[in-house]
């Protein structure tokens, strides 16, 4: 992949003519500079993938194949969208957020909203970190039991202070591609066990498949459903800190300031299209991971009526694999399960403070623009949000649940960015960058689907059930 000039020699979020290169051309140019859609998608593949999505199969069973699809499918155009807007303006979401009117202070509504869903996924941040304590628990209980309180607070401890640690001098670049790896790893032996699946008691064939893709919700399913769609995929926080590494790896810089030179616009459409394709291959890798936790979940956990719950959720998900491969497969499924989620826990630790110090800077609190203080309020928001997280863990205890409030949370947050992306569309993005009438059709579809899932999610707050 291209290599990205560091913070250290010039400052990511500052467009510069002297940074301009010229966009690849060929599919192998452009495969080697592909990097933020992938960072992020395998990071996120875990949370939502390992743990509600496997959960929904178990309860659910087959019948609900197909939402797993539209799920990780019908975001991306949104994604793809506010990307676009970042390259050509050089700013990322939360900035352009706050141009939506109307605005509540030196904010608009969205950014207000974005900070209390953000709130909300503080559980959700807090489940990850749970899940991944457990399997260190269940491994190495150091003190107690395995999953006894005093094994989770040790392992939740060391967890906190291994990111910390890892994140001090503000690599993400290098902890990102390290997630990657790790979630890579682990996804492609999911993949092959789902796969596998036929060959093993836990069986199934193209009738279990066909079920699946009858477009029906059982009832009592409904609040998986929904929460998995809303954390499945690319949801509003992954679209978001997108446009952010977006601008970290080099689109915006590559681009360069717009001068309204005809050269300028071509140079702009060579690096959308390589987003186009980085968006492109970063589905596929989580469609792929997705469809295969669903799969399982639904032909090993579901016959046997086992459904993850509190903090015997990875005890219960292992045994997707114990019961096909054998007692061996406990220690593989939860070292793969540390990778996963030690993975995700390390990219949110990375990315939110980023998005904080963004919000800071928005309030007026600190010069965003500054270098040197950005980066500092990064350091010390990467210190201090962790410890935070882990907290509402340990209070609460039900990784299961918690990654599910913050799922709701995000769904009803992703229709606050739909009506963003239309507006700075409509407003900012010059009409020959938004003539392409397939690309239009997909974010409609998009849309509506979204608007559907934020229906749904604010009448469940107020206790209003549809559907049964």
């Amino acid at each position: 992949m291209t290599t990205v000039r560091s913070a250290a020699t010039g400052d990511p979020y500052a467009l510069d003519p002297a940074d301009v290169r010229t966009p690849p051309t060929t599919l192998r140019g452009r495969l080697r500079c592909l990097g933020p859609g992938l960072i992020l998608s395998a990071a996120v593949v875990g949370s939502g993938e390992l743990i509600t999505t496997t959960a929904l199969g178990s309860k659910a069973g087959f019948v609900l194949l197909w939402l797993v699809i539209v799920s990780t499918g019908v975001k991306v155009w949104v994604q793809m969208e506010l990307a676009r807007w970042a390259i050509l303006t050089g700013k990322p979401a939360l900035e352009g957020f706050a141009h939506v009117p109307p605005r509540i202070g030196r904010l608009s509504w969205i950014n207000v909203l974005w900070i209390l869903m953000d709130g909300a996924k503080i559980l959700q941040r807090g489940g990850i970190i749970g899940g991944t304590a457990a399997a260190f628990s269940i491994l190495f209980p150091i003190v107690g039991e395995p999953l006894s309180m005093p094994s989770m607070v040790v392992w939740t401890v060391l967890l906190v202070a291994s990111v910390l640690f890892m994140l001090r001098t503000n690599g993400y670049g290098v902890v990102e591609k390290a997630c990657f790896v790790a979630v890579v790893l682990f996804t492609l032996a999911t993949v092959g066990l789902a796969l596998g699946l036929p060959l093993t008691p836990f069986a199934y064939g193209g009738d279990d498949l066909a079920s699946g893709l009858t477009f029906a919700i059982p009832a009592g399913t409904i609040g998986f459903a929904v929460a998995m769609f809303g954390i499945t995929g690319v949801g509003a926080d992954e679209m978001t800190t997108y446009t952010y590494w977006c601008l970290e790896k080099g689109y915006a810089r590559w681009t360069g300031p717009d001068d309204g030179t005809e050269e300028r616009a071509r140079r702009a459409e060579g690096w959308l299209t390589v987003m186009r394709l980085d968006v492109l291959v970063s589905w596929v890798v989580c469609t792929l991971c997705t469809l295969s936790f669903y799969v399982i979940g639904a032909a090993v956990l579901h016959p046997q009526g086992l459904v993850p719950s509190g903090n015997a959720m990875i005890t219960t998900l292992s045994r997707m694999y114990t019961d096909t491969l054998g007692s061996w497969a406990q220690y593989a499924f939860l070292i793969g399960a540390v990778a996963v989620l030690y993975s995700t826990f390390v990219a949110s630790a990375a990315a939110v403070p980023r998005l904080w110090t963004h919000t800071l800077g928005l309030l007026g609190a600190l010069d965003w623009a500054d270098q040197a203080s950005r980066e500092r309020m990064i350091r010390i928001l990467t210190f201090a949000m962790p410890p935070v997280w882990a907290l509402g863990f340990l209070l609460i205890q039900s990784p299961v649940l918690m990654v599910q409030i913050g799922g709701i949370a995000g769904g009803v947050f992703l229709a606050a960015v739909v009506i963003a992306v239309w507006y700075l569309r409509t407003v900012e993005v010059d009409r020959r960058f938004r003539a392409n009438p397939s690309l239009t059709a997909a974010l409609v579809f998009s849309s509506v689907a979204v608007a559907a899932l934020a229906v749904y999610s604010v009448l469940n707050v107020f206790g209003i059930e549809v559907g049964g």
